[in-house]
């Protein structure tokens, strides 16, 4: 009826408001505030995991730069790039029990060694024959009630002297006792000292006993063969024992000893442990060394 004209611009949607209200923004700075904070904290953590790997880089080169020189038990065994210059005699002084043991009121230091007679150790037999050379040593061996019986040669081990004189004549108490126990036990001062447990440990202990002086270097050696004998000699593969005999084949083709020209603890460890294994086919450098320690435990046993 009436034609009217178009109060539209232009053809197309028409945008509509979506807020009743548009004011700005309060939140812009705060996001932008908050989005410099982390990524502060972030470079900060960075920078952090940067220098902790560079330091990670640093002790696994001085690991690497170690182990090529120290033995340990799990390690391959190359004792021809070991230091070999400590090859002057050992100094021996003239140790009181006082200053390894510490003073005390009590004339008599009684040691009492816990041991397995399904496992011999002879390393402690040996070692118990040297300290009679340097002390009066009392010397017992008892049974205890865990062990039904005991071979009459066990019994005898650390002689067959009868004791004729008073305690107070003695320096040193050896008490062995054939117990069932694990691994070797020994107690010096029931009261104050906790026991001391394993073969090469007591070892060290009972060897420390008899004054030797060593510099660091033959000090490390000693005590990785000490280890190389019971971990992988002993007790590891046949893969382990041949590396063993090479490397110990190879180091006595420079010393008439294991560890430079004097009998150290080392060598009673690795002869100990090769007369338990009863191995064949010993290279030649160590038919050698095994007889010189032979020789030297029939000196002892005179």
């Amino acid at each position: 009826m009436y034609k009217v004209k178009s109060y539209h611009l232009g053809e197309g949607a028409v945008e509509l408001p979506i807020c009743m209200y548009k004011v700005p923004s309060v939140h812009g700075a705060v996001a932008d505030a908050q989005n410099g904070d982390e990524s502060l904290e972030l470079l900060n953590l960075e920078s952090r995991q940067t220098e902790i790997l560079n330091r990670l880089y640093e002790l696994k080169a001085v690991v690497d730069g170690l182990s090529k020189t120290v033995l340990t038990p799990d390690a391959d065994i190359d004792v021809a790039e070991m230091n070999h210059a400590c090859s002057e005699p050992t100094s021996r002084a003239t140790v009181s029990l006082d200053s390894v043991l510490g003073k005390t009121s009590s004339v008599l230091r009684d040691i009492v060694i816990n041991a397995n007679p399904s496992e011999v150790p002879l390393s402690l037999l040996v070692l118990h024959n040297l300290l009679c050379e340097q002390y009066r040593v009392l010397s017992s061996v008892h049974v205890h009630s865990s062990i039904p019986n005991v071979p009459s040669q066990l019994w005898d081990c650390l002689g067959n002297e009868s004791i004729c004189q008073s305690r107070r004549e003695y320096q040193l108490g050896f008490t062995l006792v054939w117990k069932d126990v694990p691994k070797p036990q020994m107690k010096f001062s029931i009261q104050s000292m906790c026991s001391i447990e394993g073969e090469g440990n007591i070892a060290r202990f009972l060897f420390a006993l008899l004054g030797h002086q060593y510099d660091a270097v033959t000090s490390t050696q000693i005590d990785s063969w000490v280890d190389v004998a019971i971990f992988q000699l002993k007790n590891g593969s046949n893969k382990e024992k041949a590396a063993v005999l090479s490397s110990l084949n190879s180091a006595l083709s420079k010393s008439p000893w294991v560890v430079g020209v004097d009998l150290t603890l080392a060598d009673v460890m690795l002869y100990c442990v090769l007369q338990e294994l009863e191995l064949v086919g010993i290279p030649t450098n160590i038919q050698r060394w095994v007889q010189s320690c032979q020789n030297l435990a029939l000196k002892l046993q005179k």
